[in-house]
């Protein structure tokens, strides 16, 4: 029972990726005392292909978990939207919070804030203001216009939040929100994430591609040539998959008759966000097109090769080369 001067937060996820950004907050929330926290996971979470993540929600004792399908099989990105809209605007007239937490650029993350703007709800959203110069760009502007509240990473983004029309005291510079769980002394050991995840090898690469908007006419081919690459390479690699944007298909098919029976790759579906990190922290170089080669990667030293133009506008630092 929810006491009646505690605070409901929800917060929407829809990947692995965003719920390592908001876990620790998530979690110091429940421990503060004033605050009850509601997680409504759907997207990537709940499909099959990518491990059902909802259940490593579930592993850190979490309360107040709602599950929802928001798209089965190929979808598009305005379905699994109108999707989300219509699923979380049925849960928060329900639960009734006092504030909405999004994070990012995924159609899921705009399907919350919009219905919380409508319901005059609290919107608070983290890492807006980023430039990335595809249809996730766009996506991360329209969120924050339908937002109250940002926590952005950087001084650039809060300039052009500002830019955009948004009033600085509703700005908060906070850096990269999983900075607290890269420091952290509690990641999981090397042999630990070798151990769970089935990895043989002393030094590896790490390969994330994910199908971008701008160049999908030339995907195949694209992923081709960057899998044909890495074969010819000679090194080791572990590959995790593309998220489920349209084009996944494309590459999770060229991974299947090409890498699938490679004693040179390991394929994972999904990684906890922690046992990630300690992959990253301890690879030779990570190659693709994911923005932990921009943000994680600098942080922890890996040289990063960006593949393509789908982080070619983010604010960079450290060894990161562009083809």
């Amino acid at each position: 029972m929810e006491k009646n001067n505690v605070k409901k937060i929800v917060f929407l996820t829809g990947t692995r990726a965003d719920f390592g950004k908001i876990r620790s907050l998530i979690s110091k929330l429940n421990e503060d005392g004033h605050f009850a926290t509601h997680i409504f996971a759907t997207g990537m979470h709940m499909d099959s292909k990518y491990g059902s993540t909802v259940n490593e929600i579930e592993k850190f004792g979490f309360p107040n978990i709602y599950k929802f399908i928001n798209y089965a099989g190929p979808s598009t990105l305005d379905a699994i939207f109108a999707n989300t809209v219509s699923g979380f605007g049925n849960f928060v007239r329900e639960t009734k919070p006092d504030m909405i937490v999004v994070h990012g650029d995924r159609s899921e993350a705009l399907a919350g804030a919009l219905v919380g703007s409508m319901n005059n709800i609290l919107v608070a959203h983290i890492e807006g203001g980023e430039l990335s110069g595809t249809i996730d760009e766009m996506i991360r502007h329209a969120v924050s216009k339908v937002s109250h509240l940002h926590f952005v990473a950087n001084e650039e983004a809060k300039k052009r939040l500002i830019q955009m029309g948004e009033k600085e005291d509703t700005i908060f510079v906070i850096g990269s929100p999983d900075l607290d769980i890269m420091r952290s002394e509690n990641l999981p050991t090397l042999s630990e994430m070798k151990k769970t995840f089935d990895v043989p090898f002393d030094k590896y690469g790490i390969f994330i591609f994910h199908p971008f908007s701008a160049e999908m006419g030339g995907l195949l081919k694209s992923v081709e040539i960057v899998v044909d690459a890495l074969i010819e390479s000679k090194f080791n690699y572990v590959a995790v998959y593309p998220n489920n944007d349209p084009g996944t298909d494309i590459i999770l098919d060229i991974y299947k008759k090409k890498l699938f029976n490679s004693k040179r790759f390991i394929i994972h579906p999904s990684m906890r966000f922690e046992h990630f990190l300690t992959l990253l922290k301890n690879a030779n170089f990570i190659i693709g097109n994911s923005s932990a080669g921009i943000r994680e990667a600098p942080f922890y030293g890996v040289p990063a090769i960006n593949i393509g133009g789908r982080q070619s506008n983010r604010v960079r630092e450290g060894k990161i080369g562009s083809i």
